[in-house]
């Protein structure tokens, strides 16, 4: 006789974490980007577990596993990239062992699908440097770091769309100095 093993449902995970972190379905709801009767459907089975693979994305982000985890998930053709900053974020929120869901709580509910997004690289770190900070004292990085991490992505911002920033180099660098004027860097 084969030893089958008998895979857990994807309804079952999500209960298990939501009890385990003591995490309320509308909590989750709003972090995923869902409505609170799309969660409780999900998890008593009314309706078929999502194939979305943004949805399953964000809800493996939240759980801190892999998308793949879910046998609905299907692997996209187009690559996520993840940017280093966002890379660098998740290793700070692993060293310094902060869930996804408690750092996740210390955001507005209304921003907490754009931080699930840019986790799973969906998008960037942000541009705006007062949701940049945020980020950073969350993760308690000083100034000076989340400075840095707001210059870096303002460089590829503006590389992206299509300055040569050696050959304007002398404006970008008094374009940081007054931003760190500013900031009181």
């Amino acid at each position: 006789m084969k030893n089958k093993t008998v895979k857990e449902k994807s309804s079952q995970k999500v209960l298990k974490f939501l009890k385990k972190n003591s995490l309320h379905k509308k909590d989750f709801a709003q972090m995923i980007g869902v409505t609170l009767s799309y969660v409780y459907n999900l998890i008593d089975e009314s309706i078929p577990f999502s194939t979305r693979s943004s949805t399953l994305e964000r809800i493996a982000t939240v759980m801190d596993i892999k998308p793949e985890e879910f046998e609905e998930y299907k692997i996209p053709q187009e690559p996520i990239l993840e940017d280093d900053s966002v890379a660098m974020i998740k290793g700070l929120l692993k060293k310094k062992k902060i869930s996804t869901v408690n750092f996740l709580k210390s955001f507005p509910r209304k921003k907490r699908v754009y931080i699930v997004d840019m986790l799973r690289g969906a998008y960037p770190l942000p541009i705006d440097f007062k949701e940049l900070q945020m980020i950073g004292q969350t993760l308690g990085l000083s100034k000076n770091d989340i400075f840095n991490l707001w210059e870096d992505r303002m460089k590829q911002v503006l590389e992206t769309n299509g300055m040569n920033i050696q050959s304007n180099l002398a404006l970008v660098n008094a374009m940081l100095d007054c931003a760190r004027k500013y900031i009181e860097i």
